[in-house]
């Protein structure tokens, strides 16, 4: 069984080894009363920022448990930086899309409110929204034993992805119809790299025109079509590939 994963916030700075961390709330009262921990079994708790302490239960209570800090490893920010813009996808698509893009390792995903998207985020649906994708990039966080939880901030729309763009080492736009291959992209080492992905109905031609004309370059993933909920970590996995973040 491998070592349990705790999400907590604002309560790793300055933590020393011998330090005891309490883990409260939800992720407090899944490891009391679901995983059962009892002293002595090893956990790891993170920040969702790069802390991660390693330690061991040094006590279990009813709704929260104590953790002895054992050795703390702070992991630098990884290079290239990997954003997934996701186009927001009805249903539970997106949170799926989210879960995916997580566990691959991506660092950052802009949720995007592409012209044909079905799903639409206006004034309290957002809020909701935004909510549901977090709470399952935290959950994927903690299943890949992760540090960092990827920045989510607001829904973006195509003239703000497009700043993204002008400012990326590079940006791909996945199009089943691209000449180019993605297998084919010079990866860089250093800077934001975009993998933007579509809705369900494609991504507007004249959306995919104000994109490329930002620097965006259109490449397809191969010959069969991806659910926009699975084309993002796949193109993500490619990337990670080719970089050095994968080679050790």
């Amino acid at each position: 069984m491998s070592i349990p994963v705790f999400l907590v916030d604002d309560a790793l700075a300055g933590v020393s080894p011998e330090a005891i961390i309490a883990v409260t709330g939800a992720e407090g009262r899944h490891a009391a009363t679901v995983l059962r921990l009892r002293p002595g079994d090893h956990v790891d708790v993170v920040d969702g920022r790069g802390r991660r302490v390693r330690g061991t239960v040094a006590e279990a209570h009813r709704d929260r448990i104590d953790v002895r800090a054992i050795r703390i490893e702070d992991e630098p920010a990884p290079e290239p930086r990997l954003i997934a813009v996701q186009a927001l996808a009805k249903g539970d698509r997106g949170e799926l899309a989210v879960e995916m893009l997580t566990e691959v390792g991506v660092d950052a995903i802009v949720p995007w409110a592409a012209r044909r998207c079905v799903a639409r985020w206006t004034g309290d649906r957002e809020r909701r929204g935004l909510e549901r994708w977090r709470a399952a990039s935290r959950s994927a966080t903690k299943q890949s034993r992760r540090a960092r939880v990827p920045v989510m901030d607001a829904v973006l729309d195509t003239d703000e992805v497009a700043g993204l763009v002008s400012h990326a080492a590079l940006a791909v736009i996945l199009d089943p119809d691209a000449d180019a291959a993605i297998g084919g992209v010079a990866v860089p080492t250093e800077g934001d790299v975009l993998v933007i992905v579509g809705p369900e109905g494609g991504i507007d031609p004249d959306e995919r025109d104000r994109l490329t004309g930002a620097g965006a370059v259109a490449v397809r993933l191969g010959p069969d079509i991806l659910r926009t909920s699975t084309a993002g970590a796949v193109a993500s996995g490619i990337l990670l590939a080719r970089t050095t973040r994968w080679a050790g």
